[in-house]
């Protein structure tokens, strides 16, 4: 049986037609959480801030290794103009608005237990990755949202967040209370809702890779 989520309290009211659908019974919190562009500006509590990064702290991990970190600035600090900055233009237009911004990097190598040597950790930006989606599900159960940003330089943010060679920078995240769309550029209000997704049978095969 499908279940439809209409995003309650949302801005603007979801239609029936742009619903999100999940067609085998899971978790509201799944369709609830979407990446809206339109941010407040607000600033953001500590408590909410660091229960984003507590929820981080308890994701599963290869060898418990925890790869990730993050680097963030808030919206009133001198230091978010120069997270802004790494961010491509197009992206800045509305990330410019975000309460918090956060740069997530993984470390490429994880100390093996008992021994003092370090070996590559191939899996760092799977784990993080998996960080990154507790972080986005907390913020929506506290009635943020947060918006996972590629639009960036990465180099740029390696030489202005002083980030070592031995952490590969991943994404960058927006965070912030949910605003009217009116304040988007035209181009990005028209794309202002909750995207929809590939069915299951799409994504996931028994048995092995289908042949064409």
């Amino acid at each position: 049986m499908s279940v439809i989520t209409k995003f309650p309290g949302t801005s603007p009211a979801i239609s029936d037609a742009d619903a999100r659908v999940a067609d085998y019974p899971i978790s509201d919190i799944f369709l609830n959480r979407w990446s809206p562009r339109a941010f407040t500006g607000e600033n953001i509590p500590d408590v909410v801030l660091n229960t984003l990064f507590e929820a981080v702290r308890w994701a599963p991990s290869s060898t418990n290794s925890q790869p990730w970190r993050l680097l963030y600035a808030r919206h009133e600090h001198p230091d978010f103009q120069r997270f802004l900055g790494i961010i491509n233009a197009r992206n800045q237009r509305w990330a410019k608005n975000a309460s918090a911004l956060i740069v997530v990097v993984s470390k490429k190598f994880k100390s093996n237990p008992g021994t003092n040597s370090a070996t590559p950790a191939p899996q760092h930006s799977f784990d993080t990755g998996a960080a990154w989606g507790l972080l986005a599900l907390q913020a929506s159960l506290l009635g943020w949202v947060a918006h996972a940003i590629g639009g960036f330089d990465h180099e740029a943010a390696r030489e202005a967040l002083s980030i070592p060679e031995d952490y590969h920078v991943d994404v960058t995240i927006a965070v912030g209370k949910q605003g009217d769309k009116s304040i988007l550029p035209e181009d990005l209000q028209l794309r202002e809702l909750p995207s929809k997704r590939l069915p299951v049978s799409q994504i996931a095969f028994a048995g092995g890779f289908p042949r064409d």
